[in-house]
């Protein structure tokens, strides 16, 4: 049965998720909302035995996996019943050549023998359309191409190819070296080109690692997290995207089965806003020329909420019919079809990533005011749209409300645009987006407190304006700097939405029906929103023990899911999901000791 102990790998042009067995499971070309060339992960009981890359060894007891320190590079360790033992890497190459960084639609796997004489096989079945077929195949000499529609790849090894063609079993006595990527011939010599990839590509995942600002506290939780948030970079355009993963369902049976694979603005602004606290300022910097181009093809400032890695508009929904889907829970969904919503939201999400572009002395490009004028094209967006109704964040897609999330985020954009032109000395545009965040800011306290007689504070804030439900969103407004933590009116807020949307140590989104009736999982990052409003709060022992439990439910990768089974603790909804791991960045960060503490 397949599970979410899944291993990331890849180079921020493609990537590939491995199974505990040491198998590639799920893996699109030519980047990640492609066709999935293995799709083992979605074929469901239809079995494994297609849509992967797997190496099996004979009478095989054991298999144990690590990341080599401060990279993606995955080891998997196989050990027989005879005391043979081999071990895999698997990586995507990465590295500066050339003046460029390379990053090609490309799979590396080297293979070593450790003891004993394991004998071995590959099995190697590249699908084709959604999993429609298997990709044809022709050989050469020392290389098999696989004829996979519209990206067809070839396997240069030095394994024997008749050995891989007929998954024959063989021994294993000296390293062995695969690459499976694009149809051209090989140009080097491939024992020695893998091995110096390897080498590279380690060197430089290392060297990205150094340069990040880590709390001191949860170190390793938090490197893998901000390494794995980079690989949701996809780095030709710069776009992020929410998961890399299609229709992981919410909860088994629910339907709730998403793709995940495209930037939403509201996802990458708080992915780009974890990784900036720890100096990760590459990832910035190409999110933020990614922005530049959505907002210059934006017809007088209408923002989409999601868009492709290519920045491309329309995201058709369909599902795939020859994919039965996670556990045989489906459909298998590609595209998404909230790209037509109207979330208002996004429009504060722009705003303020873009805005440290205007103080940030670290980055190559510092903004000007003709980016001010640009950006402000948004903020008007923010400003007509925020007391609107829309679909909200939790993206409902029947029904409509005027939602205080979106409403505090175009607050938040009227602030940082008049700060920004404080900075330009830009007074008069100053005291105009001033003025508007002040009328904002007055519309939310009119329109969404919820009077409650008796009630501590009077009342609370609700998810909507002239509602009375709660969401976990409510909990933002600390972090969006709408209100402090201890204003009497958030600490009611708080008490609130824990009341209503508690559920042990984790969190729901909402409690009420939508287009799918009641939510029956928790949402990590709700959780994570939880641990930062108790931290604000000053309850640090109640946030470090919810934070140290939702450590514990992280998989071996050290990563986790969008979801979570709040009674048994299994994770449900698409893999790795960025959501997730900014939640362990700022949490790590906001709960850790001081360096200056150890020293």
């Amino acid at each position: 049965m397949s599970t979410l102990e899944l291993w990331p790998i890849g180079n921020c042009q493609v990537s590939g998720l491995i199974d505990e067995a040491g198998a590639i499971v799920w893996g699109c070309v030519p980047r990640v909302d492609g066709d999935p060339t293995f799709c083992a992960l979605l074929r469901g009981s239809k079995g494994q035995d297609a849509g992967t890359w797997r190496f099996e060894l004979e009478h095989q007891v054991s298999a144990t996996q690590r990341y080599l320190r401060n990279t993606p590079i995955l080891v998997t360790r196989l050990e027989d019943a005879n005391g043979g033992a081999v071990d895999i890497f698997d990586f995507a190459p990465r590295f500066e050549r050339g003046g460029r960084m390379y990053r090609p639609v490309a799979f590396a796997r080297l293979v070593r023998p450790v003891s004993g004489a394991p004998r071995l096989r590959t099995i190697l079945t590249p699908m084709s359309g959604y999993g429609a077929k298997l990709a044809p195949i022709t050989q050469g000499s020392n290389h098999i191409r696989y004829l996979v529609e519209r990206n067809a790849m070839r396997l240069t090894t030095d394994a024997p190819v008749g050995y891989v063609l007929d998954e024959r079993w063989f021994r294993l006595e000296k390293p062995l070296h695969f690459f499976l990527g694009p149809d051209e011939p090989f140009a080097g010599e491939i024992a020695h080109d893998v091995e110096a990839m390897f080498q590279k590509t380690r060197d430089y995942w290392r060297t990205w690692v150094r340069g990040l600002a880590t709390p001191l506290d949860w170190q390793d939780a938090v490197i893998r997290a901000a390494i794995t948030l980079k690989l949701c970079q996809h780095e030709e355009t710069g776009a992020i995207v929410a998961a890399l993963t299609t229709s992981i369902p919410e909860a088994p049976g629910s339907m709730r089965n998403w793709d995940y694979r495209y930037c939403w603005i509201r996802d990458a602004y708080y992915t780009v806003q974890a990784l900036n606290h720890l100096g990760a300022l590459d990832v910035l910097e190409k999110y933020l020329a990614y922005l530049r181009n959505i907002v210059a093809d934006a017809p007088e400032g209408v923002i989409q909420p999601l868009y492709a890695v290519s920045g491309a508009k329309e995201i058709i929904e369909w599902e795939a019919p020859d994919l039965s889907g996670y556990r045989d829970t489906g459909p298998v969904r590609v595209g998404n079809a909230a790209y037509y919503q109207v979330q208002n939201d996004c429009y504060g999400q722009i705003v303020l990533p873009s805005i440290q572009a205007f103080w940030d002395q670290r980055l190559l490009r510092i903004a000007t005011e003709d980016d001010f004028r640009e950006l402000e094209q948004v903020g008007e967006m923010a400003w007509k749209t925020h007391d609107q109704p829309d679909a909200g964040l939790w993206e409902l897609r029947t029904r409509t409300a005027v939602h205080t999330y979106s409403s505090v985020m175009s607050w938040a954009a009227c602030d940082r645009l008049a700060n920004a032109a404080e900075h330009l000395g830009l007074g008069d545009r100053a005291a105009l987006w001033r003025e508007r965040a002040d009328t904002v800011r007055a519309n939310i306290d009119a329109g969404a407190w919820h009077a409650v007689e008796g009630h501590d504070a009077g009342g609370h804030y609700a998810a909507s304006f002239g509602g009375s439900q709660l969401d976990a969103s409510l909990l933002q407004m600390v972090e969006l700097r709408y209100l402090p933590a201890d204003d009497p009116r958030f600490k009611a807020t708080l008490k609130a939405v824990q009341k209503a949307l508690r559920r042990g140590e984790h969190m729901l989104r909402y409690d009420s029906e939508d287009d799918f009736g009641l939510p029956e999982t928790a949402f990590n990052i709700c959780t994570f929103w939880l641990i930062e409003a108790l931290h604000r709060s000053g309850e640090d022992e109640e946030a470090r023990r919810i934070f140290e439990a939702m450590l514990a439910h992280r998989t071996k990768s050290g990563l986790l899911s969008e979801d979570m089974d709040f009674e048994t603790g299994e994770l449900w909804g698409n893999f790795p999901q960025t959501y997730s791991l900014v939640g362990i960045i700022n949490c790590a960060g906001q709960l850790s000791r001081s360096w200056r503490d150890w020293r």
